[in-house]
């Protein structure tokens, strides 16, 4: 790998950090200032909206203004509305949390469309290489608010993004805005990635209850989280290694199985197996989707169809934690379970093609 991918795999966590950090973060500062977590509870559902509506727009914008540049634009504008929150009035709270979200609602798309300008014919081991230091954000997001506090939570996700916004590699010229991609190009892979943020958030917001059911506390929670996290870095490790080939359909369904088995494990043995069939098939379902979308998209419109991918994402996370609140316990992992085993039926089932 060339020193310009090292460069690109910081800056994209730096980038992505702030969105980790986020729920625990508007949880934090609004017990502060009003007493109870239902205003950060809010503020999370008007940020995730607010990606949602902006990520199609932002990322066609920056694909005509160019990516590199529009993103430095993007972080500096998000860094500094972030700070707006720590005014600590709830109505200014909400507006700023709304415009934080429109602004990044582009970015990891932007950020993603960058990564083959960097790393050439590498470009599959590059993204094995990211999805298993992903997962690695995704646990230190929430031990930095822990950590930080209320204020210092909100400071270090302007911090992370102004560091983002020094390290985003250079980008070649802006190329012609060309035609947009047929939507049923990238339907197959909207679907599959909605399903795939559905089954993880499940089992992430569950895994305090999950730990209940068998007897433990706040402990267990964390073994949950940390089998979860642990099969999901050696998935992508292997995969990364080895890069087998096999079809992208096959993770996915390798997914629904160990929700099922999640749902229905009234045990350890159970459970634990099925969050290990889960996580060993992430990390590569992951890297699979981020190929196929590479070789789907023209050049000139991978900003916004990165994002739109990631916005089905976000979607299927928010659903996700909404009906583990919503439906019983072992119900809420077999309709994710349902959801992934139809999305794998919609993928493709031959062989991944390697990216030139």
């Amino acid at each position: 790998m060339n020193r310009g991918f090292w460069q690109w795999l910081v800056a994209a966590q730096f980038v992505r950090l702030p969105s980790m950090m986020a729920p625990l973060a508007f949880a934090v500062l609004a017990t502060q200032v009003t007493g109870s977590y239902r205003l950060g509870g809010l503020m999370m559902a008007v940020f995730v909206a607010s990606e949602v509506v902006a990520a199609g727009p932002v990322g066609r914008l920056l694909d005509r203004v160019g990516v590199a540049r529009g993103l430095r634009v993007l972080l500096v504008a998000c860094a500094a509305v972030l700070c707006g929150l720590l005014i600590t009035i709830p109505v200014v709270m909400v507006v700023c949390t709304a415009l934080a979200g429109m602004l990044g609602g582009g970015m990891s798309g932007a950020i993603r469309a960058l990564l083959a300008n960097t790393v050439g014919d590498n470009i599959e081991r590059a993204v094995s290489i990211d999805a298993m230091v992903i997962e690695v954000v995704v646990v230190t997001g929430p031990l930095l608010v822990a950590v930080l506090g209320p204020v210092g939570g909100i400071l270090g996700m302007a911090g992370s993004y102004l560091i983002g916004a020094l390290l985003v590699p250079q980008a070649t010229a802006t190329r012609k805005h060309g035609p947009r991609p047929p939507l049923g190009s990238i339907a197959k892979w909207l679907a599959c990635a909605f399903a795939f943020g559905h089954l993880l958030s499940t089992i992430e917001v569950a895994s305090l209850p999950l730990g209940q059911r068998l007897g433990g506390g706040p402990v267990t929670a964390v073994i949950v989280v940390a089998v979860l996290t642990g099969a999901s870095i050696a998935g992508a490790a292997v995969y990364g290694w080895r890069r087998p080939e096999l079809p992208p359909s096959l993770f996915l369904g390798g997914m629904g199985v160990g929700a099922v088995l999640v749902g229905l494990g009234d045990n350890w043995p159970v459970l634990v197996a099925g969050l290990v069939t889960v996580g060993i098939c992430t990390g590569p379902l992951n890297a699979t989707m981020s190929l196929q979308l590479q070789r789907t998209l023209p050049e000139e419109r991978r900003a916004e169809g990165f994002g739109l991918v990631f916005t089905a994402q976000a979607s299927g996370f928010a659903l996700g934690s909404l009906s583990v609140s919503a439906f019983p316990l072992a119900f809420a992992p077999i309709i994710a379970a349902c959801l992934a085993l139809l999305g794998s039926a919609l993928v493709p089932v031959a062989k991944p093609v390697t990216v030139e």
